[in-house]
């Protein structure tokens, strides 16, 4: 079966009533937890960005904190794993200042960790990997954002 583009489906959904579209929706939730996940953010979250940016940093933190940090192996693929939901919520919110935002506190968090990233060459990669990404993300932000976030990014740096 080949999948409807886009625009098929906003005409298809015009004409649809409020119960049908209802329905849907549950019925799409229930199938995967990224629709799941995604559903509840726009139902609940989005009216509150900077409470949903709270609500992610913790989870991160709980993320760093079940890290294994008796070796590199372990510490990579949790880093990794941190990073993969970090990129998913990001999606969630799709605004550029929770991007970056979420992507500095990873870093500064990354930066933290103990054992030293410095240690290893693929961490150390990864993190200038997502610094060099956010230097491209600034200039799309306010001027009084962007130097906020420049500032953070530098002591990142450093």
């Amino acid at each position: 079966m080949k999948a409807a583009t886009i625009a098929q489906l906003k005409k298809e959904l015009q004409f649809k009533s409020q119960d049908d579209i209802v329905q849907l929706c549950l019925r799409l939730a229930r199938f995967k937890k990224e629709n799941k996940e995604l559903l509840t953010y726009l139902l609940f979250e989005s009216d509150s960005e900077v409470g949903y940016i709270e609500t992610v940093k913790l989870e991160v933190d709980e993320m760093y904190a079940d890290i294994n940090i008796n070796s590199y192996f372990y510490i990579k693929k949790s880093v990794r794993k941190i990073l993969r939901t970090i990129k998913k919520y990001i999606r969630y919110s799709g605004n550029k200042e929770t991007e970056v935002e979420l992507l500095l506190y990873f870093c500064e968090k990354l930066k933290n960790l103990k054992p030293s990233i410095r240690r290893n060459t693929t961490l150390l990669n990864l993190y200038t990997r997502q610094l060099d990404y956010i230097a491209k993300k600034l200039p799309l932000l306010h001027e009084d954002l962007q130097y906020d976030f420049g500032v953070a990014l530098e002591k990142l740096r450093e």
